[in-house]
Formats: structure tokens, C-alpha cells, sequence
């Protein structure tokens, strides 16, 4: 059977390693003492799980350590992993279809976090579901990224609608929700142009494809998800604060954290922000877009069993 678990723990072991390899394989049946515990601290900020989780996670183990005679590294593995499901409680993002109309996913961030083949993924994961799904690919100011996303489209057998280079980014769109609308799609994915969250014209291009949609379906777009490089670690938390802020985010998707080993930073942006984390991106092909779950992420991390999937 397909093990959901599986795919967290291959694509975070990176984060993993560096909690766990680092001090000596902790989470064993070794004993912890002081010195390790401060290998582990380093290594959760190394992770970028950020100070208050950090400081909570050594406190219950110090807590534990007082308490028991011996406390063994696996123990305090589950120790970890028990403060982050609290942290962490509530982040689970899921979408929800609306009924009658196209529920429009508009996938937004930077330049270089996965935007365009987070969007393409998330189609494939969407279809394999059952949904009938069409992408816009409203990155007008990249060539490169309409040939992509189309690229993308034609291997997983996924309909897309895509204007000329350097064309009205909110015209793209509206022409996508009108084609999603006339022919019946569940859901329409808008991939948007990179950009930096310190430019205010291309914050404006924002504002103005959902203005163009409200006009037409005010609740549009149902879910503007903030896609998150994890490698850049807690230095996303600004970025997510702004395009907050500007935009008026629903939630996170955290890419590339099978080649980073910042898993925990994702914990550092839920705790800032309260924003919920729908998918991680857990490697290159289409299917290692995975719906996040909380268990499957707090035993990945810490190198424990195997979590409960997610239904």
C-alpha cells in the first residue's frame, strides 16, 4: 500500500538528519545528557523551527529528564514531537469546493519558489481526486513560464489556458474563470508571476486579477496560497507578512524541503502568522505534492515510527 508517511519521511530527511544524525543518532535508546542536549539545540535552530518552539521543545525534555531517572533519546524524540503537534494544532489546511462555480486557487509568491509546477502538481493531485481542473498560466512576464506550465499541462493530461507573452496578466485570468465556468471545471489554478513582496507594481497586479474576478464571482479567489521556497528557511516569514498583509493570504504551501534541511521553518511562519499549510513539496514528480499532516511532519522530523495517514 501506498504509504503516505513514506513520502514525508524521504523528503524531509534532510531536517531529519540534521535533528537526529547530528547528535549521535539521539532518538535510539542511547541516554541523553546536557551535551546532547545542547547538539540538539543547535540543531533545531540549525532547522529554523525558531526560538519559542525551540525553547519549548528543550524545556519538556529538561522537564522529563528531571522527573525520570534515565531518559532515552527515543523518549525524548516523542517528547519533541508531542510540542510541535501543539504548536502546529489547527495548521491542517483543506480545500473546499463550492458548488455551482469554479473554486479559483491562486498560487502566489517570489520568484524561484515552485509556483508554476506547485500549480501543475496540485492540478494532477486534483484530478487524480476526481475534479476536472484547468490551469491559467497568467505568468505573462516569463515566456519561459507559459511554455512551462503548458509543457506541464500536456504530460499530465491537464487543459490550460495561456496568453502571449507580456499580455494583461488579470485579462488571462478572467478568460480562464469564463472557459472554467462555460465548460464545467471544479477547479481553476492561476499561477501568477514571481515577484518580489517589495515591489509594489507587481503587488498591485495582484490586487487587480482579483478585482477583475470579483467583478464577476466576489468570493474569487476561494484560496490564495502563498508558495513558500523551504529552503530559504525563517527568512520566508517576512515575505508571508507581507503578501499577507497586501494581499490577504488563505494559507501556505511550503516547496523543496526535500533538499533542505530548514523543514522546521514552516512551524516558524504557522506560529508568526496562523496562516494553515495545505501542501508540502516533498520532491520532483507530480504525486510528491503531499497534503500536509501534522503527525505524518512530527514523527518525519524526529525520526519516529510511522504516523497514521492522513484520509
Amino acid at each position: 500500500m501506498f504509504s503516505l508517511f513514506k513520502k514525508f519521511k524521504d523528503g524531509l530527511t534532510k531536517t531529519a538528519q540534521s535533528i537526529v544524525a547530528s547528535v549521535g543518532g539521539m532518538f535510539g535508546i542511547k541516554p541523553i545528557d546536557t551535551s546532547t542536549l545542547d547538539k540538539l539545540e543547535e540543531s533545531l535552530f540549525s532547522a529554523d523551527f525558531g526560538l519559542p518552539t525551540t525553547e519549548e521543545i528543550l524545556g519538556e525534555i529538561r522537564l522529563a529528564m528531571k522527573k525520570e531517572k534515565e531518559l532515552r533519546g527515543q523518549e525524548a524524540g516523542r517528547i519533541g514531537a508531542t510540542v510541535l503537534r501543539r504548536v502546529l494544532a489547527g495548521s491542517e489546511g483543506t480545500l473546499r469546493f463550492v458548488e455551482g462555480s469554479p473554486t479559483v486557487i491562486a498560487l502566489i509568491g517570489v520568484n524561484g519558489s515552485g509556483k508554476t509546477t506547485t500549480a501543475a502538481k496540485l492540478g494532477f493531485d486534483l484530478a487524480e481526486d476526481g475534479r476536472k481542473v484547468l490551469l491559467a498560466a497568467c505568468d505573462t512576464f516569463r515566456a519561459a513560464a507559459i511554455e512551462q506550465l503548458k509543457s506541464w499541462a500536456s504530460r499530465l493530461k491537464l487543459e490550460i489556458i495561456a496568453g502571449q507573452h507580456g499580455a494583461d496578466a488579470a485579462a488571462v485570468a478572467f478568460d480562464a474563470w469564463q472557459a472554467a465556468r462555460a465548460r464545467g471545471f471544479d477547479a481553476l489554478l492561476i499561477d501568477t508571476a514571481g515577484r518580489l513582496h517589495t515591489k509594489s507594481n507587481l503587488m498591485q497586479e495582484l490586487a487587480k486579477i482579483r478585482r477583475v474576478l470579483q467583478k464577476h464571482d466576489p468570493a474569487a479567489p476561494h484560496y490564495s496560497l502563498l508558495v513558500v521556497d523551504g529552503s530559504l528557511g525563517s527568512n520566508s516569514i517576512e515575505q508571508a507578512r507581507v503578501f499577507h498583509r497586501e494581499f490577504g493570504l488563505n494559507g501556505l504551501v511550503v516547496t523543496k524541503l526535500d533538499g533542505t534541511s530548514k523543514g522546521g521553518a514552516l512551524v516558524a511562519i504557522y506560529r508568526e502568522l496562523r496562516l494553515p499549510i495545505y501542501f508540502l513539496g516533498l520532491g520532483e514528480k507530480p504525486e510528491d505534492l503531499q497534503p500536509f499532516s501534522i503527525d505524518n511532519y512530527v514523527h518525519a522530523v524526529f525520526g519516529l515510527e510511522e504516523a497514521q495517514d492522513r484520509n
